[in-house]
């Protein structure tokens, strides 16, 4: 029996319908592509006098005995009999209407893993039912699932939802000159395959990434997310912005800002700089938004090209905005943008939550009647308070920290009718070309591909943490010679359930050991997200003036924190932290002329060495410091979700494809996705919502 599709709000739903809603199984299509966590095997039963310990088996027998004991804890103790051997079946968690299904006499079938031992065989909390009707002759599917929401239930929900579903073809392979024909396979006839193998099929085929089964899966949904990409990008084209032009036909007025801006440099920009920096230009001249992401590995020098951007939209006489995800980065921007711009003649305002009320009420003011013409800040720049005259340009730094609502709003903020801000987002954490493709593939991109002149090496160290006084000792060493030294750890406080050193406790034996070792005069700070926002303003205050040698800190840290003197930074249990998060710590060091180190202290705890993962992130760590590369191998190691943050919402927009192994199925949808959107747009319309729904959305800012 198939479960009801979905009532109406006024009728209640039951617990697994709830449940249905809440996986998001709310068309047939969403339960038709709802593709089975693994297979189990029910076609057969094993004799448990041919069973081999730990093997998965499905066996049938009798009930011999069923009885509830208490040894340590309370437990459901049954024996089944089937002829040839017994079996104790084993429950720690269960209730009456099992104890009354296992009932003496009773003939089941029970599937689980087999274990022997002095006692017999045993097999601890299987699945059963009663043994009546003929044994399947397929592989039963196991489903994804949620609370309250039974395999069975949703077995039959899914395959409903098969019946139902609209799986006319929507990929027109014949119709388009674009090379398909490797998907052999309709899309009925890949899902039915899924869904009801047949009996000769064998459980490694149904997991073949490379069977046209999951070809003709993942090329539907690549090509989907690839439609949608490309309608947000041409939907965003038919808006309206203000077109920031350069002008250069007053040569009374001077030269334009921009070019005062350059000349009033320290450093002359690089060629990368330069050619980021036209493209930007370009893009701001033209009426309709810029949507553009900047990408540039640590230090390559984003801030003084957003600063170009935002000279170019002030002397057009507009506003423009410049958010960063922490007020430590929020602050190191301001206090760049202000030494660079304040002496042009251009009006810097700085806004955070942590404004007292008659500083963020004046700055509000200046605002709202355009005499700041730029505003930096954290999320408080967005919030509904906040009205701008006349902004035209919004900036957003470590752009996947913000989520899509976040962005959305600061696109609102342009109070010209049915016009919107131009939009530059930048990027430390370089995209690969397949992320680029796929999740980025709305935005235009520019690379800062070159570091600026002078940036020394750094030298990545890998030691365990038995060697911490040998650390130290490195340390003491940077502080004779005048240079500073960050140590970063992963947690504030204690935690009960990681056992880490937090950073706290490591302020407090870094002090005490440092001092003791001939730094009396020795500062040794602490920074972390929890302090009041006066009291890390003073902390970094004197880190950056070189009064303090030792800064222990977490990670708000990670981006932003200019400071040339540092050239060791000590990164404790280094194995927990990401490949990304590793690369952007290590470019707080190597800003200035000293030779510098980065050391990644990891420990293993009880276990006896580092897990593979890690190895594999540490090991990339010392192998490279090309940002690029690093990205690349953080793909492969993790996945797309440390590129993609909040662009997500909480929604993978993938389930099915790899953006690694299926490059190839990638390129063929990019190459198809303008084609059906320019010859067949129905047939593009259909496809997407088949595959997205409501997810597209989050494609869109």
């Amino acid at each position: 029996m198939t479960p009801p599709p979905a009532h109406a709000p006024s009728t209640p739903l039951s617990g697994p319908q709830k449940a249905l809603q809440k996986l998001g199984l709310l068309r047939p299509i969403d339960l038709a592509l709802h593709l089975p966590l693994r297979y189990e095997d029910e076609t057969r039963i094993t004799r448990l006098g041919d069973a081999r310990d730990g093997e998965v088996v499905q066996i049938e027998g009798v009930v011999t005995s069923c009885e509830v004991r208490v040894r340590g804890q309370r437990q459901l103790l049954v024996t089944l009999d089937d002829g040839s051997e017994t079996c104790q079946l084993r429950f720690f968690s269960f209730y009456p209407s099992q104890q009354k299904a296992l009932a003496v006499g009773q003939r089941i079938r029970a599937r689980g893993e087999i274990k022997g031992g002095f006692g017999g065989l045993q097999m601890m909390h299987p699945t059963f039912k009663a043994a009546t009707g003929a044994l399947p002759t397929a592989l039963t599917p196991v489903y994804p699932t949620a609370a309250a929401l039974p395999q069975a239930y949703l077995r039959r929900a899914v395959l409903g939802g098969l019946e139902r579903a609209d799986l006319a073809e929507t990929v027109p392979i014949d119709s388009l000159a674009v090379d398909v024909r490797a998907l052999a396979w309709s899309l009925r006839k890949a899902l039915t395959f899924l869904h009801l193998p047949a009996p000769d099929v064998a459980l490694a085929t149904l997991q073949d990434p490379n069977h046209p089964a999951w070809q003709r899966l993942k090329f539907e949904e690549l090509l989907a997310q690839q439609l949608s990409q490309l309608q947000a990008k041409r939907e965003r084209e038919r808006l309206r912005a203000p077109e920031l032009r350069v002008l250069r036909e007053q040569p009374q007025a001077g030269a334009p800002l921009h070019e005062q801006l350059l000349g009033a440099l320290p450093f002359r920009l690089t060629a990368a700089q330069r050619r980021v920096s036209e493209e930007i230009m370009r893009d701001l001249a033209r009426p309709v938004p810029m949507h553009r992401l900047l990408q540039g590995d640590v230090g390559s020098g984003k801030t003084v090209v957003a600063a170009l951007a935002a000279a170019i939209c002030i002397a057009a006489g507009h506003q423009c905005a410049l958010m960063a995800p922490t007020e430590i980065l929020a602050e190191q921007h301001f206090r760049k943008l202000i030494g660079w711009l304040e002496p042009l003649g251009v009006k810097t305002a700085w806004l955070t939550g942590s404004q007292k009320t008659k500083e963020r009420r004046e700055t509000l003011a200046l605002i709202a009647s355009g005499e700041a013409n730029l505003v930096v800040g954290t999320h408080a720049v967005i919030q509904d308070k906040v009205a701008f005259r006349n902004l035209a340009l919004a900036i957003i730094d470590e752009q996947h920290r913000f989520g899509v609502a976040q962005r959305l709003a600061l696109r609102s903020k342009l109070t010209e009718a049915e016009q919107e801000p131009h939009l530059l987002m930048m990027t430390a954490t370089p995209i690969p070309r397949t992320l680029a493709m796929s999740y980025y593939a709305d935005l235009d991109v520019s690379t800062i591909d070159e570091l600026p002149p002078g940036r020394t090496p750094i030298v990545t160290k890998v030691v365990s943490e038995a060697r911490r006084d040998e650390v130290i000792e490195r340390i003491s060493a940077q502080l004779a010679q005048g240079r500073q030294v960050y140590w970063v750890c992963p947690l504030i406080e204690e935690s009960e359930a990681l056992d880490l050193t937090d950073a706290t406790q490591t302020h407090a034996q870094l002090s005490e050991t440092l001092r003791g070792a001939g730094g009396a005069g020795l500062q040794v700070g602490l920074l972390h997200s929890r302090m009041p926002a006066a009291e890390k303003k003073a902390v970094m205050a004197l880190f950056t003036s070189g009064a303090m040698g030792v800064l222990v800190s977490t990670t708000v840290i990670e981006v932003g924190v200019d400071v040339p003197n540092a050239s060791l930074m000590v990164i404790e249990h280094a194995e927990r932290f990401g490949l990304s998060q590793l690369h952007q710590l290590r470019g707080r060091v190597g800003r200035g002329a000293n030779a510098s180190a980065c050391v990644l202290m990891y420990s293993t705890g009880d276990a006896p060495r580092l897990g593979d993962t890690a190895r594999e992130r540490l090991k990339a760590m010392v192998e490279t410091s090309d940002g690029f590369e690093i990205a690349r191998r953080d793909l492969e190691i993790r996945g797309p979700g440390e590129f993609l943050g909040a662009r997500q919402s909480g929604a993978a927009l993938l389930r099915f494809a790899d953006l690694v192994a299926d490059a190839p199925l990638l390129e063929r949808a990019r190459r198809l996705a303008p084609l059906m959107l320019d010859q067949q747009p129905d047939l593009a319309a259909r496809h997407v919502a088949r595959w997205l729904g409501g997810k597209a959305q989050y494609l869109k800012a």
